[in-house]
């Protein structure tokens, strides 16, 4: 890298005066091994994503006993997750400076703990039917999200390069959508015990990520002591004039795919429920399954092929975003028929699978070690706002009509398209810039 900066539009500038580019990738921050060993670490961090969703997702199926047994509001039920989403999406960016001042192993680790301890929290609340415990509890649940997921797409980046770096992106952006596959179906068969059961389950998956991740080991940071704070932002600030349009149209793409997605999911789910269809429980949970699976493949297979080929990942994003407008653009035509739609959701989130992984390689490679978790982690607090935002917008959407609802979204997508198209230039290698 010399001295300078990679920008995606394939134009260097002059390296920012108060950092020099992380040294880890070629002394040493690489996989542990091969092979086996490096699959181990894959499935670490794999795992932290998968816990993340599990969390949220898998409370979903119980709402409407919570509600019953604690007594509490639709609104106060549904605080349970949105207090839990917004707790995550104002503290992601402090986990990333944290993680960037000190150690992301710890970090994560750390976070694993408050995650899982609050989930027993929670529980214990639910067995008192104290709304109160229960969702102060819920909201340090998010606290702990904060530190996971964002803070391991930053390691993976510190960790390994090329291939490497966009396959093990590609597993854990296909491990949370496995999560959201499973979570909906694993939460409605441990209600069917006791309905609090999921919330005493879920620490159980945090000791197990807690586990994995001990054994993942972390590059020695480059510096002896950490960045003075103004210096900091001085440096975070100084990437965004240099390559802000190009992050923040990747920031605003990653968000729209995510924020139709599941606000595509939650309008299925809801038809589902009703007449004619009176689908629920783990049958819902199972045909809702099938978009998400179309996402998890895709995702995988994407992270595995695109290694650091810019060309290759600019051609899938615009691909991904084209296929999503179009199934969408489709579903407006045929939206009386949710099986139809169905199938149109699941060639969308073929689309979303192609553009994710890509996205995470360019912004998790976009700056050095020294900034990389402050990145990701602004830009996974879009990533959660567009999953929070999505299902009331698309019920409040759905409520005129299905027809709007399908043609905004749809436009939407070629918005993100025009974004990508025109500002997202990644050059021939790509995902590897400091």
């Amino acid at each position: 890298m010399g001295n300078t900066t990679t920008r995606a539009g394939g134009r260097n500038h002059k390296q920012m005066r108060t950092y020099e580019p992380a040294k880890d990738k070629k002394n040493g921050a690489k996989s542990s091994g091969t092979g086996g060993a490096k699959w181990k670490e894959y499935i670490a961090f794999a795992s932290v994503p998968l816990v993340l969703v599990l969390g949220n997702s898998m409370l979903v199926p119980i709402l409407p006993d919570l509600q019953q047994q604690l007594g509490v509001t639709d609104f106060q039920s549904s605080l349970v997750i949105t207090l839990f989403s917004v707790a995550a999406g104002v503290i992601i960016p402090i986990m990333g400076y944290l993680s960037d001042r000190y150690s992301r192993k710890i970090i994560i680790l750390v976070s694993l703990a408050i995650y899982g301890a609050a989930g027993i929290v929670a529980g214990l609340g639910a067995l008192w039917h104290s709304y109160g415990v229960l969702i102060t509890a819920r909201a340090f649940q998010g606290i702990g999200a904060a530190g996971t997921s964002p803070i391991a797409m930053a390691l993976v980046g510190d960790m390994y390069k090329d291939g490497e770096e966009s396959e093990a992106l590609g597993l854990i952006e296909a491990s949370n959508g496995t999560g959201k596959v499973v979570s909906p179906i694993i939460g409605s068969l441990l209600a069917m015990w006791m309905w609090y059961a999921p919330l005493f389950a879920f620490p159980f998956f945090c000791a197990a990520s807690f586990a994995l991740m001990l054994m993942i080991k972390e590059p020695k940071k480059t510096d002896k002591k950490p960045m003075p704070v103004k210096t900091y932002v001085a440096n975070v600030v100084q990437v965004f004039r240099e390559k802000g349009k190009w992050l923040i149209s990747s920031f605003l793409a990653g968000a729209l795919g995510l924020f139709i997605l599941f606000g595509v999911l939650f309008r299925l789910s809801d038809v589902l429920e009703k007449k004619p269809y009176s689908i629920d429980g783990v049958a819902k949970g199972g045909i809702l399954a099938i978009p998400l699976l179309g996402l998890v493949i895709t995702a995988y297979m994407t992270g595995h092929h695109i290694k650091n080929n810019g060309v290759l990942m600019r051609r899938l994003m615009m691909l991904g975003l084209a296929i999503l407008a179009a199934s969408l653009g489709a579903a407006a035509f045929f939206h009386q028929n949710v099986w139809i739609v169905i199938g149109l959701a699941t060639v969308g989130s073929v689309g979303t699978g192609m553009l994710l992984p890509c996205l995470n390689t360019l912004i998790t490679g976009s700056v050095d070690s020294q900034h990389r978790g402050m990145i990701t982690s602004l830009y996974s607090s879009l990533r959660f706002l567009g999953v929070a935002f999505g299902p009331p917008i698309f019920g409040w959407l759905a409520g005129k009509s299905d027809l709007l609802l399908y043609s905004v979204v749809a436009g939407l997508s070629l918005c993100a398209l025009g974004l990508v198209a025109g500002f997202v230039r990644p050059p021939k290698t790509a995902g590897d810039a400091a």
